[in-house]
Parts: C-alpha cells; sequence; structure tokens
C-alpha cells in the first residue's frame, strides 16, 4: 500500500489562504496536523524489486543516506553565512532553493517600471512623494533579507550597513527622517519625484510565526489610518502577506501591491488592480527537490535528468535554473509576473514539461522518502510547492511522506522522525535557517 501523509487537503489549504511563502516563504503558524489525503494499492511488485525495497533502508546508516534541504538553505540567520556543514552532511547532500539576489533585483526592477509607467496617476495626493510600506516576512531570512534589499536598491532608499543594503525594518517614517533608510528620487517626464519608505515591519503573529499574512492585513490598517492618500504602492516579500494587504485595503483603493512566489491567487488578483509578482519556478525547485534524491538512491551521476536527459528523456534548459558547485546548491531562476503576461502563470502547480516523463519502475525501484513543511499553513508552500512534490514524486517512483510544522518551532516536525531508519532518503525544510543540527543530529544516532 503506498500511503502518503499530506499537510492539509487543498481545500483547507485555499480556505487558509489569507490567513497565510516562499519560499521562500512562509506566512503563518497552524496546528500541524497531519491528514491521510490517500491511500492507493499498487500492483505486486517484481522479485527484484522486493529484493531492492527490503536491502533498502536497513543496510545504509541514516547518516549515509541521502538528504536535500530545501526552501530555507542552512545558514547563519544574523549574517547569512551558508552552513557548509549542513550543506556537507554527506557526499549525496544537496540545497534545492532559487536564486534570491535575482529574483530580489526582479522584483524592485517591476516596482519601479511600475511606478515610472503609471507615474501621472500613481501619486495619489499629488505631494511629489512616491509613498510606499514594505511587508517584511522573517528579518533572519535570507531570502526576506534580499527581497527587502531588492526593493530599496531599485527605489534608491536603501542605506548601506556592513558593506551591504541595510533590510532590517523601519516602524514608520513619515517624515523622512529614519536612518536606516533614505529618501529616494526618481525622475520621469522631466519631473523629480521624491521616493520615500512610509513605514516598514516584519510579519510576525503573537505566536512567533514569521511571513505572516494575517499579521500583514492588521498592519496595513494600522498604516492606512497613519499615512492615508500618503501610501502609493504597497510591497511584500511574499504573495500570502501581499495578497492580506490587497484584500483588506490595497484593491479598493486602487493601490498597486507587489508580492513574491506567483501563488494562483495572486496571479489572479493581477485582471483586479494587483500590480505583480515573482514566480521562483516552483515547479523547477520542487522538481529538483525530488529529483536529487532519486539520483542519489539510483547511484546515478547527480546531473542526470536535470543538465542531462535521463532515460525517459527528462531534462532541464540552463535558463531555468543553475547550480553551484561550492555552495552544493541547486537555484531556480526568478520570472516577474505583471499583466502583460500573468495568463501564462494562472495554474501554479503544472509541471514543468520537459521533466514530466514516468520513471521505470523496474530501472528505478519505489522507495521511501521523508519530507516536512516547515509550516502547514505556508500558502506557497502548501498550495504551490506540495502539490507540484506530489505530482512529481509519483513520476519519480518515490513514495513520500509529508509533514506538516507550525511554523514556529523545529521540534514539533522533529519529533516526527522518530525513526529515520525505515525511510530511504530526507527532505527538510527547517523553521530556521540556523537549526540544521536539529535535524542531523536525529541521523546521527
Amino acid at each position: 500500500m503506498k500511503r502518503k501523509i499530506a499537510v492539509m487537503t487543498l481545500a483547507t489549504v485555499l480556505g487558509l489562504s489569507l490567513v497565510a511563502c516562499g519560499s521562500g516563504s512562509g506566512d503563518s503558524a497552524a496546528s500541524g496536523t497531519d491528514k491521510k489525503e490517500e491511500t492507493k494499492t499498487e500492483e505486486t511488485a517484481t522479485p527484484e524489486e522486493e529484493k531492492t525495497d527490503t536491502a533498502a533502508s536497513g543496510d545504509v546508516a541514516n547518516k549515509e543516506k541521502p538528504l536535500v534541504w530545501f526552501n530555507r538553505q542552512p545558514s547563519n540567520s544574523s549574517t547569512g553565512e551558508l552552513d557548509m556543514t549542513a550543506l556537507s552532511y554527506n557526499d549525496n547532500t544537496y540545497y534545492v532553493g532559487f536564486d534570491a539576489n535575482q529574483g530580489a533585483e526582479l522584483q524592485g526592477t517591476m516596482v519601479k517600471e511600475y511606478i515610472e509607467k503609471n507615474i501621472d496617476t500613481i501619486d495619489r495626493n499629488g505631494d511629489g512623494i512616491i509613498g510606499y510600506v514594505l511587508a517584511i516576512g522573517d528579518i533572519g531570512h535570507n531570502d526576506s533579507i534580499a527581497r527587502t534589499r531588492g526593493v530599496r536598491k531599485a527605489l534608491g532608499t536603501g542605506v548601506e550597513k556592513d558593506g551591504e543594503v541595510n533590510s532590517e525594518p523601519i516602524g514608520t517614517n513619515s517624515d523622512g527622517s529614519a536612518t536606516t533608510v533614505k529618501d529616494g528620487s526618481m525622475e520621469v517626464n522631466g519631473k523629480t519625484y521624491v521616493v520615500r519608505e512610509l513605514a516598514s515591519q516584519e510579519m510576525k503573529n503573537s505566536a512567533g510565526a514569521t511571513w505572516d499574512a494575517a499579521t500583514a492585513g492588521n498592519t496595513i490598517g494600522t498604516w492606512t489610518s497613519s499615512f492615508g492618500d500618503a501610501i502609493d504602492v504597497v510591497a511584500s516579500n511574499n504573495d500570502g502577506m501581499g495578497m492580506s494587504m490587497f484584500n483588506a485595503w490595497s484593491k479598493d483603493n486602487k493601490v498597486p501591491t507587489f508580492g513574491y512566489d506567483a501563488n494562483s491567487d495572486a496571479v489572479a488578483a493581477i485582471a483586479e488592480g494587483y500590480g505583480g509578482t515573482i514566480s521562483q519556478h516552483a515547479d523547477i525547485q520542487a522538481y529538483l527537490t525530488l529529483r536529487v534524491l532519486r539520483n542519489a538512491l539510483d547511484g546515478a551521476d547527480i546531473d542526470t535528468g536535470i543538465g542531462t536527459a535521463d532515460d525517459a528523456g527528462n531534462v532541464l534548459t540552463n535558463d531555468v535554473y543553475v547550480y553551484k558547485a561550492d555552495e552544493r546548491s541547486y537555484y531556480a531562476l526568478n520570472v516577474a509576473v505583471t499583466a502583460d503576461n500573468y495568463k501564462d502563470f494562472t495554474d501554479s502547480t503544472k509541471v514543468y514539461e520537459a521533466a514530466s516523463k514516468q520513471l521505470d519502475a523496474t530501472a528505478h525501484p519505489s522507495k521511501s522518502v521523508w519530507l516536512d513543511i516547515y509550516n502547514s499553513s505556508d500558502n506557497f508552500l502548501s498550495a504551490t510547492y506540495q502539490p507540484l512534490l506530489q505530482n512529481y514524486d509519483d513520476l519519480l517512483n518515490l513514495e513520500v511522506e509529508y509533514i506538516g510544522g507550525d511554523g514556529q518551532t523545529e521540534s514539533n516536525i522533529t519529533n516526527r522522525l522518530g525513526n529515520p531508519s525505515q525511510y530511504d532518503a530526507f527532505a527538510i525544510n527547517m523553521v530556521k535557517t540556523d537549526n540544521a543540527a536539529s535535524y542531523t543530529s536525529l541521523l546521527d544516532q
């Protein structure tokens, strides 16, 4: 019997989408209770398959089994320095995510170009100041840091700190006197406008979950009470928070809102005035997350089915990902989604066509994978990433057990990895990027 434990049913996910990243990217806390999604009866295994499955877990030490970190790269949450001990845990350890800096630059450029294109109408109170507010996901998350920097760099509001644009939230900045940011300027059609970050805040709820959409929805109400029609643009580190603010205020007030992740609801909302979002190619990330495990389990070259076609013809082109060997990391490349192209991104759970062919079960026998989603209410991970994983796991002949966390504590997840010996490989999405050892210590036992 092939069993998959889903984080939650899709209907529940959609119902929580306004409350709920990312990736990367997260949103709000949840109970983390697993629900059985489906039970499948498979055909009787061949003797060869039975032999392979029987030997799978018992003959390999847990610390030698394939491991992929995904969505949250092991790193120091204060400095961003990569945790190479975790990334090099064994010979079959990798990270899968997306190019955060490239995506952040795209988001900032998207906002800047929108302002320039709509300069005649965007300054709502006509004061010559383009005021924006910024929802920050997690001040200790590299992706969140990059996105905050990307917006500030593009709009000229960034202030350097230790050689990088300061990514700290400012609170409020009605008069432009904040020292964490500065007033930028933009010349359009012969007129110079001031660009000001009026407010920014980490969206953390009372339970400690970051990237919290509900907090963002409440915060936009506070900001509009303070700044009113001085707010011309809303920017967010992800679509979960962006859509919460859009639905709570900006849609009715026709204020462009920009997010990140290309979640289905955000893409659809572009037709209703949502300014734009960034696709981090979740289809490529989900494929790579399971593909590197499949290759390691098969004893195949790691590039199989990625840069080099596998025996079924699956392969990726070099314009959708990059691999950095010194970081042992695969990064999907990003695409800006705007009013010009959003119709091409309406289905966020569609697999990448060039990597959608079924592997032969005889050559690639079934293997078991333990995989966790750090926050079961995370809109991006639960409504986009996990459905993609569930499409790819069948294609790659992997039996994946999906574990949903509460977005707050590692123990809510690690407590459910009580017997790692029953699995052939692991895919880990941490709550905090510093906490890789919480997982590897279990595999060391």
